[in-house]
């Protein structure tokens, strides 16, 4: 089944309907601990989600929706070198970027940890040499602009090395 034909996207859907017409300000007014029921804060990092057309029944019906896609199941899947990546048969191996403990992450049976590293390495050492003015432009000159084009995960590379 398509997850916008399961019952959880059906009743979002309908709980959509029912809260257009709702105001920021009445929400705040109904219910005065909004701030602290639908925000967190982590390592200095706040997440304010109260400031969004939503109830703590919206709350329920997304993670209705997030059962009913099997989330956990995929980020599982994920985490294990899975080729969950349906477009292009491929692991998405996010979680090996980001993985700072060197544990193995196996695709296919191989770790891959060594050829990230490896390929983080080579770019720290190029970001280095950008940043020192050792790596120079076409001009031969310094390095000192970036004209970057590129959203998501194709900005992160630039934004790094400036």
């Amino acid at each position: 089944m398509q997850l916008t034909g399961s019952p959880a996207w059906v009743a979002l859907e309908k709980h959509k309907k029912e809260m257009a017409p709702l105001h920021m300000r009445s929400l705040f007014e109904q219910d005065p601990g909004r701030f602290g029921r639908f925000s967190l804060s982590s390592c200095d990092i706040l997440l304010d989600y109260s400031k969004n057309r939503i109830t703590e029944q919206t709350m329920a019906l997304l993670f209705a929706l997030a059962r009913d896609a099997d989330v956990e199941g995929w980020r599982e899947r994920m985490f294990r070198g899975e080729r969950i990546n349906v477009t292009e048969n491929r692991a998405v191996l996010h979680v090996a970027l980001r993985n700072r403990s060197n544990r193995p992450i196996l695709v296919d049976g191989k770790d891959v940890m060594p050829a990230v590293n490896s390929v983080l390495g080579r770019i720290a050492a190029f970001v280095a040499r950008v940043r020192c003015g050792e790596w120079r432009g076409y001009s031969g000159k310094r390095i000192r602009s970036v004209v970057n084009i590129g959203i998501g995960g194709s900005d992160l590379g630039p934004v790094m090395v400036c």
